[in-house]
């Protein structure tokens, strides 16, 4: 392949790794809405562990850095739950 050919194919990943991001945050909204129509606390710490440690499993399962694709996942919680939050 050429360079040209790698950076479309990165910018390609880029897209879908934004779709996936705003798949994610609108799944979460809805995971909101319900937790406000059950009166139910916005943070769920057990919950928040369980995918901390689904994406340290994910992360192993494809070689990637561990400790990197859990920071992503912290953002990804914490914008999660700064949005509940505002919605409520």
């Amino acid at each position: 392949m050429s360079l040209d050919e790698l950076r479309r194919e990165i910018e390609d990943i880029d897209r879908e790794i934004v779709e996936l991001i705003a798949r994610r945050t609108y799944v979460a909204d809805t995971v909101a809405a319900v937790k406000a129509e059950r009166d139910l606390p916005t943070t769920d710490e057990g919950q928040e562990e369980r995918v901390m440690e689904r994406a340290g499993d994910n992360a192993e399962r494809f070689d990637v850095d561990a400790n990197l694709v859990k920071a992503i996942f912290r953002l990804l919680i914490e914008l999660n739950k700064v949005e509940q939050r505002e919605s409520r």
